[in-house]
Parts: structure tokens; C-alpha cells; sequence
């Protein structure tokens, strides 16, 4: 699977993808993500000036993102593909263009699903400003997903979502591809040891120290009393 995010600060990524199961992911070429910065296609002026916005067309608060840089960026993205197509024969991509909003359809698990099972290419255009001029979505024909009902500064939060929640689907990229949380019951309570905590440690906040217990159902071995447990947690 290979992820190409289109953002103007891709520096915001790097602590996200390079730590943890995503990390290795890349590391271990499971999973591939690249950047492309819209300024990176605009011609600067004399002070190397780069605008990716401007103002809205109508009036109103704020900036857009111009549509050229976003779609001189796609191209490069499609250029790219191509390569690899022409490297790898008879390997035919095929490519998903997303656009976040905040009104859009919600993105969630079942489609992360949906994605890698489809495509082998996902294109993330993450947003900034009042949003993206609306010819870019007519242009490209690109999915719109929002990740809930809020407004963010911008569209990488969202793309580091979605990167994580496909890559969970790719078999090698969990230690155990078995612990995907959605693949079996599951429950929001959990505990792990020591089976009795004392709590508060001492008497520093003025309370009486109380043990709080593992419920005694997850350590009886019982596993369908267990699973019924989960179940109605």
C-alpha cells in the first residue's frame, strides 16, 4: 500500500510515522508514504514568494488554497505511479483521491477495509485555510471523507488517521494480525496485572487506601463467561 499526502507542512508527520507499529511498517516496506508540498509547483517571485492561497471568490473570512498547485502536485503523484507501473509490468494501480471536510461522509474501519482491499495507491490532499478550491473535487473526482462533526486547523490529522487505520489491515504490520480490536470482541474495560491495586500509594491525599480488583470473571479461566462479559461491556 502506498500513501501520497499532499500537505504543505509535511514536517508535521515525522515524529507520527517514524515511531511505533507505522514506523516499522515503512521500515520493514509494508507500507510506503510520500510527500508532496504544493509550493514545490509554484513559480516564486523575486522574494521567492509562494503562494498556495488567496482570497475567496464572494467575499467572506479567511483564504483558499488555489487549485493549480493542489493539481500540479496530483499529476506528480500519477507520474510517479506510472513509473513503478513501468518497472513492475503487468502491475496496474489503482488509485483513491481524498479530500477531508468536516461535512463529509465518516470515514470508518469498514472502509479502511474497503481501501486496501481496492486500491493499491491513496491519495491524501489535507486542506488548510477555509478549505480547497471546489474545482479540484470536480477536477479529480476525489472521495470526501471527515474524520467527526469539528472543524480542524487542517487535513494532516486526518491523513495520519486514515494511514494508521488502512495500515492495520496489512497483514505483518500488527505483531499479531489477530489483535486488530474489530476482528474480535472486544471491550473498552480492560486490566492487566497486579490482580489487587492499593490506591491512593499512601496516605498523601488525605483518603483512606482502598484495593481496587480485576473482576473476578476474567480470572476464572471460564472463556465463554469471559466472551459473554465482553460482550455486554
Amino acid at each position: 500500500m502506498r500513501f501520497h499526502i499532499i500537505t504543505i507542512f509535511p514536517d508535521i508527520f515525522d515524529s507520527y510515522l517514524n515511531e511505533s507499529i507505522i514506523g516499522r511498517a515503512i521500515k520493514n516496506k509494508l507500507i510506503s508514504v510520500k510527500f508532496y508540498n504544493p509550493r514545490d509547483f509554484i513559480k516564486g517571485n523575486k522574494s521567492n514568494y509562494k503562494p498556495v492561497d488567496d482570497k475567496p471568490y464572494g467575499g467572506g473570512p479567511g483564504m483558499v488554497m488555489r487549485a493549480e498547485p493542489i493539481l500540479k502536485a496530483v499529476e506528480a503523484v500519477f507520474k510517479k505511479i506510472t513509473n513503478y507501473e513501468l518497472r513492475i509490468k503487468n502491475k496496474k494501480s489503482k488509485v483513491l483521491i481524498i479530500n477531508f471536510i468536516p461535512s463529509a461522509e465518516k470515514f470508518t474501519t469498514a472502509y479502511a477495509k474497503t481501501i486496501f482491499k481496492k486500491y493499491t495507491d491513496v491519495i491524501l490532499i489535507c486542506g488548510r485555510y477555509e478549505g480547497i478550491d471546489a474545482r479540484v473535487d470536480k477536477i479529480l473526482k476525489t472521495k470526501k471523507l471527515s474524520i467527526g462533526d469539528y472543524v480542524l486547523t487542517g487535513g494532516e490529522i486526518p491523513a495520519m488517521i486514515l494511514v494508521d487505520c488502512v495500515s492495520r489491515q496489512i497483514e505483518g504490520v500488527l505483531g499479531n494480525y489477530d489483535s486488530r480490536e474489530e476482528e474480535r470482541i472486544s471491550s473498552s474495560e480492560v486490566y492487566t496485572r497486579p490482580e489487587v491495586l492499593k490506591y491512593p500509594f499512601n496516605a498523601v491525599h488525605g483518603k483512606k487506601s482502598k484495593n481496587y480488583k480485576v473482576p473476578k470473571v476474567l480470572l476464572s479461566g471460564n472463556h465463554k463467561n469471559i466472551e459473554e462479559w465482553k460482550q455486554k461491556k
